[in-house]
């Protein structure tokens, strides 16, 4: 039987998804939790990986059990075992074609991103931060320079292990209410730390250090080093992640379920 997972989890507790020696990653804690249900190893497989300090509000994962359990079990008996900071949201069985990584044609990130004079305290952690107004329209103008398919080889991490940095963004929308700016960014696959280091070149924009110009050069150049920094993990969520209708699973986490959507 295989089994789909959608799950949530506040990325500061953990050393990112991906399973590590000493444990303390979201898959791992994930897999114990599982084996617990079904009596025997559990291992899962990810849409995709999340950085340290990364959250998800829809992370998308399958596993197989040769142990029947009702769909129920794989929820709320799993969260049972879960720490406060990972949730199982939903369970669905799945045709053994599926595969969480390679069966999905899309995934998308929100970022959020919260300017004021002094740091956040109840939101820490949860945004990220920027000590000055930013100019919301002029990020706007240049974000559309990014839409399209292109090469981001000068927004992909030096350790990526993508075969291609072509990659195609389909949407980059940028919002803003009450001094929280939100990105929202869908593509059919995402280099790693591409959504960073796209916010951290609009957050250069919007502060008057880069034009659409530069940014249109910057995406020209393929190349990492003449790119601003990394912009922080905190604000950054994975939100959902697209597959065929013919599996008939959730493609984004419901509104609801992150408090700072609404």
């Amino acid at each position: 039987m295989r089994i789909a997972l959608g799950i949530e989890y506040d990325g500061r507790a953990f050393s990112g998804w991906q399973t590590q020696p000493h444990g303390n990653t979201v898959q791992d804690r994930l897999n114990q939790a599982l084996s617990q249900i079904a009596g025997q190893d559990i291992t899962t497989l990810a849409a995709g990986r999340t950085d340290a300090g990364v959250h998800a509000a829809m992370q998308v994962v399958h596993f197989d059990s040769p142990i029947a359990r009702p769909l129920n079990a794989w929820v709320r008996g799993v969260n049972a075992h879960l720490p406060p900071e990972v949730a199982v949201v939903w369970a669905r069985e799945v045709d053994e074609d599926f595969h969480a990584r390679f069966s999905a044609f899309s995934r998308a990130y929100s970022y959020f991103l919260l300017t004021h004079p002094v740091r956040p305290c109840l939101l820490a952690g949860k945004v990220g931060w920027y000590h000055q107004p930013l100019d919301v329209e002029a990020m706007r103008q240049a974000a559309t320079i990014l839409l399209g398919q292109h090469d981001f080889s000068s927004f992909r991490a030096a350790e990526c292990q993508a075969k291609s940095p072509v990659k195609h963004l389909q949407q980059l929308e940028i919002s803003e209410a009450g001094g929280l700016i939100r990105f929202d960014l869908l593509a059919d696959a995402f280099l790693h730390h591409m959504v960073r280091n796209i916010v951290g070149a609009l957050v250069y924009v919007g502060k008057g250090s880069l034009d659409a110009a530069d940014l249109e050069a910057l995406l020209a150049a393929q190349d990492r080093t003449r790119a601003p920094p990394t912009f922080m993990p905190d604000g950054l969520y994975l939100t959902g992640v697209g597959y065929p209708a013919q599996y008939q699973l959730p493609s984004q986490a419901a509104p609801a379920r992150l408090a700072l959507w609404r």
